[in-house]
C-alpha cells in the first residue's frame, strides 16, 4: 500500500512557518527537512494529531546519529519514516519498521544506472528522484523499478506536478505552499 493515501503531493518543510501551514493543508505526508533532537517529539505529535504521516530527513537531523541508534531514537519518537540519500541507512530503518524514502539526484545517465543498482540492493519503500521536473527520467525509473516513485525538487507549478505524475511518479514533494492543496 502506498504511503500516499488520497493526496498526490507531500509537503517538503524547511521552516516552522511552513510546518504550521503544512499541518493545515490537505497533504497526507510531511517531509521534515530540518529537525533536531530537542524539537522532534513536538513535531511528530503535532503531525499525528493532524492525521498526517511525518518523515524525518536523516541527513539533516541535528543531534541524531546517522546510524542504527539514531534510527532507533526516531522509532521511539514515533516517526513514520525517513528520507535519506544514504543507501546504508535503508535496511536498518526497514528492519525497525520505518518507511524508507531514498533520494537520488539524477544528473546524467550514469547516475540513473547507479541509482537503479542502489535500489536493487537497499530496496527502499519509496524512491525520490530529484529534480522532480525530469519527467523523462521518471518514466524510465517507473519502467525499471517496482515501487512508489516520488518526484521532488524544483516542482514549482501545477504543470510540474501533472507532468511528473503522468510520467509515472506516484506523488511529488514540494516546498511550494500553493501546491500543497493541489491534487
Amino acid at each position: 500500500m502506498s504511503v500516499f493515501r488520497s493526496r498526490r503531493v507531500a509537503a517538503a518543510v524547511r521552516t516552522r512557518e511552513d510546518f504550521a501551514l503544512a499541518l493545515k493543508s490537505k497533504v497526507d505526508v510531511i517531509f521534515l527537512l530540518y529537525s533536531n533532537i530537542l524539537t522532534m517529539k513536538t513535531y511528530v505529535n503535532k503531525c499525528h494529531e493532524a492525521g498526517k504521516k511525518i518523515f524525518i530527513h536523516m541527513d539533516f537531523a541535528e543531534g541524531i546519529g546517522k546510524d542504527r541508534a539514531g534510527l532507533e531514537f526516531l522509532k521511539e519518537m514515533n516517526v513514520d519514516g525517513i528520507l535519506t540519500t544514504k543507501t546504508n541507512m535503508i535496511r536498518p530503518a526497514k528492519d525497525l519498521g520505518l518507511i524508507t524514502v531514498q533520494r537520488f539526484f539524477i544528473v546524467d545517465s550514469h547516475s540513473v544506472d547507479t541509482a537503479v543498482e542502489s535500489i536493487r540492493i537497499a530496496k527502499p519503500d519509496v524512491v525520490e528522484i530529484m529534480p522532480g521536473v525530469v519527467s523523462k527520467k521518471i518514466k524510465e525509473f517507473s519502467q525499471r523499478v517496482s515501487m512508489d516513485i516520488l518526484a521532488g525538487g524544483l516542482v514549482e507549478f501545477k504543470e510540474d506536478v501533472d507532468a511528473a505524475i503522468e510520467a509515472g511518479a506516484t506523488a511529488v514533494s514540494t516546498a511550494d505552499r500553493e501546491l500543497w492543496n493541489y491534487r
